[in-house]
């Protein structure tokens, strides 16, 4: 090979490089993170005393094994700077080299290397090479954050407290996004586990980034004064809930009791309430637990993450504590999710709200004997800050006084289907109970079957054709006789 880098190349790993004859530096500006999608420059500075050869970008692939070229200039074919500089002059010179990157990827993330080749000043059959690099690191912010309540469906339970936890699931982010709740508005202080991942900066501390929150300032949910709603004087103050924690019991919260007497001479203020409709018949009931929970519970706080096949992090933090169905009843959680591709906090929110007064809807609406008929849950009475009622609920069908028609004693699901119903089923009443943890609801409707004219026809043909069976026979019958009696005479 001929020419000026095949007969002597001196490569070199530092970024600058000093020598008697010329010196030449190199340098890259440094980057913040760039979100996916953005436009970004890279820049190469590099400063020598010596005449520009040639200037080659590339990009580190394969775990740094291989080296993509993604830019090159060569001064020996560019004539505009084949003359820039006279070899006696010793002033510095000072260039710049850019790439720009176009709607950035996640492939695009990784170590960009500029590499820089000047000629020596004591002689021009040799090339001086430097070269700088930088890490581009490319954010991806979160597609999708949902919450759900973990293990449910579950019922309600009157007699004793239970352990309710939701779920927040946070993907599609990188790097893992920093989660956190709050409660009506206001953040959760809660107490970390010891499965929560180090990696993500502990709920206590909030979203953390401008300043820190203290336990007593207004804002933590869990120090806040109670409200009427929050007090129930009828009920008995006391429960103990157990969160089992890698084999361990963990007290939650426990108050003293109340006054007994006290909680039955109110009693009568929260005896459930009925109401009637025609037909279908439907009748109400609410049922409150028989205890009630700390009203400053503890909030356990539970994270993992794991890597998703794109490069993205899946987040699922889980918040749990003590039920209360009167402290929690319409109550709104939210999650909340830190990142830094996104301008403002993402969140998710549900509110906690018991069933109450399921609305009912029948199909057909005057069912005949022989019909299908459908019964199903269309909606509840909802109160002014819930939407839906959430946990989803339980919905048990049963049959007063007896089984449901095909000999189970229950049916589970929103809808009970009665297959060809017989008459026998007139007047029947069959209850729907609907429950979640915060609550259980009865709701009975009655049902009215009446003839069915087709039927009824029907039936009428045939005892008809049965009656002029009858004669036919009994004339046949005596034909017979007749003919056997004047066979005898003859």
């Amino acid at each position: 090979m001929t020419g000026p880098l095949a007969l002597c190349c001196l490569l070199l790993s530092a970024h600058t490089l000093s020598l008697a004859a010329g010196y030449l530096t190199v340098s890259i500006e440094p980057l913040p993170p760039v979100v996916i999608g953005d436009t970004v420059t890279l820049k190469c500075n590099f400063q020598t005393d010596g005449n520009l050869r040639e200037i080659v970008w590339f990009r580190v692939i394969e775990g740094g094994s291989a080296k993509q070229k993604i830019f090159t200039y060569d001064a020996m074919y560019n004539t505009s700077y084949s003359n820039m500089e006279d070899n006696r002059r010793r002033e510095d010179l000072v260039y710049q080299s850019t790439v720009r990157l176009p709607e950035v990827q996640m492939e695009d993330d990784g170590l960009y290397e500029c590499h820089v080749g000047i000629y020596d000043r004591s002689s021009t059959d040799k090339v001086i090479l430097a070269s700088g690099s930088i890490t581009l690191t490319v954010i991806v912010p979160p597609k999708s954050i949902s919450v759900v309540a973990a293990n449910s469906p579950a019922p309600f339970s009157r007699y004793e407290a239970q352990n309710f936890s939701l779920l927040c699931i946070v993907t599609g982010a990188k790097p893992a996004p920093m989660v956190y709740f709050k409660r009506d508005g206001e953040f959760i202080d809660v107490v970390p586990t010891a499965q929560s991942s180090s990696s993500v900066e502990d709920q206590s501390k909030g979203p953390g980034l401008e300043k820190s929150l203290d336990r007593s300032q207004a804002g933590h949910w869990s120090s806040r004064a109670l409200t009427s709603r929050d007090l129930d004087d009828t009920k008995l103050q006391k429960s103990l809930s157990l969160l089992e924690q890698e084999g361990k019991l963990a007290r939650l919260g426990q108050d003293g009791p109340n006054d007994p007497k006290k909680g039955q001479e109110q009693g009568s203020e929260s005896d459930p309430e009925t109401t009637s409709e025609v037909i279908p018949e439907t009748v109400v009931s609410r049922e409150f637990p028989r205890w009630v929970q700390s009203s400053d519970p503890l909030y356990y706080f539970q994270h993992r993450q794991q890597a998703a096949g794109d490069g993205t992090m899946e987040v699922r933090a889980m918040l749990t504590w003590s039920l209360n169905p009167q402290l929690d009843n319409e109550a709104l959680f939210s999650c909340e999710v830190n990142h830094p591709a996104l301008s403002m906090p993402m969140q998710a929110e549900v509110t906690l709200a018991a069933p109450r007064g399921p609305k009912l809807s029948m199909s057909p609406s005057k069912a005949k004997v022989g019909d299908t008929v459908r019964i199903t849950v269309q909606g509840f009475q909802l109160g002014p800050s819930a939407s839906e009622v959430f946990p989803e609920p339980i919905y048990t069908w049963t049959k007063v006084g007896g089984r449901l028609l095909d000999g189970r004693e229950e049916h589970e699901g929103r809808e009970l289907i009665l297959e060809r119903v017989p008459a026998e089923l007139n007047g029947s009443m069959f209850r729907c109970t609907a429950q979640n943890p915060l609550g259980s609801t009865d709701t009975h409707t009655r049902l009215i079957v009446f003839d069915n004219p087709r039927l009824q026809k029907g039936r009428e043909h045939l005892t008809a054709t049965d009656a002029a069976a009858s004669r036919c026979s009994l004339t046949l019958t005596s034909m017979l006789l007749l003919l056997s009696f004047t066979c005898e005479l003859t």
